[in-house]
């Protein structure tokens, strides 16, 4: 009876959650974007926006401890959800403030995916989304200063994500840093990985609508094979009768009519 409530009880709190969280993602994202965007903004407001992105990553190490509090089997929720985990340990092992966006995306991610009212187009969508506006940040971040960098603003930034993810790359705008090389390869796996699952996704919505059509077509010829065999009996029945009454018409020994008169002696 225990094991039955607990995994109802963390379902529970992912449900209550769920929303707070993505608030605090989307608050991390504002905190994360200020200082890339704005970097001669106050010394007062990029000390905030750290503290903002402490803060976010604090609350989902807080989810996943209370989560792995609330599950019956410790050892098996560690196995499964072993991202999360990354996620949490990672900025601990090199407080970087690139390695705490990887973290809460993939916690954001998770927890996503956890949502059943989320359907696969919108995930994907909010994915590519996520990934163009991240990735964009954080090429900036490490190619800005770089001496030999290409990428000086957010429209570089932009385009360049924006022609890796769909792997066209022109070349116009490239990373030169080893970070900023890490970075390109993460996106475009990650863009050829989103593509793959859009023409997956478009696929099987077509594959699925000539199912459909291919089974109304089977029932509609079933139907009318039906149609056809009972108008087939009916006529046999039909013609049955009639035999029947053409039978008795001619037969021997039949009685005259009653309009008849009957012979005289």
């Amino acid at each position: 009876m225990l094991g039955m409530k607990e995994p109802s009880r963390q379902r529970t709190w992912e449900r209550r959650t769920q929303m707070p969280l993505l608030v605090l993602a989307v608050a991390f994202a504002v905190a994360y974007a200020v200082p890339i965007v704005a970097p001669e903004a106050r010394a007062e407001v990029l000390r905030a926006c750290t503290y903002v992105e402490w803060v976010v990553w604090g609350a989902f190490a807080a989810d996943y401890l209370v989560r792995l509090g609330l599950t019956g089997n410790r050892l098996h929720f560690v196995r499964t959800h072993w991202l999360d985990l990354a996620a949490v340990v990672l900025p601990l092992v090199q407080p970087l403030r690139l390695l705490r966006l990887v973290a809460t995306l993939m916690l954001v991610g998770r927890r996503a995916r956890m949502a059943p009212q989320i359907r696969l187009t919108t995930y994907v969508a909010g994915a590519v989304v996520g990934l163009l506006m991240f990735g964009s940040l954080a090429v900036l971040s490490v190619e800005r200063d770089a001496p030999e960098g290409n990428i000086k603003n957010l429209g570089d930034a932009v385009w360049w994500s924006f022609t890796t993810m769909t792997t066209v790359g022109y070349g116009d705008h490239s990373p030169t840093t080893g970070l900023g090389r890490v970075l390109a390869v993460g996106l475009m796996l990650s863009g050829i990985a989103l593509l793959g699952v859009v023409t997956a996704n478009i696929a099987a919505w077509f594959i699925s609508r000539f199912e459909r059509d291919d089974q109304a077509e089977r029932l509609q010829l079933a139907a009318i094979h039906e149609l056809q065999a009972e108008v087939r009996a009916l006529r046999g029945e039909v013609a049955r009768l009639g035999g029947g009454v053409e039978a008795e018409a001619v037969r021997p020994g039949a009685p005259a009519s009653r309009g008849a008169s009957a012979p005289t002696p």
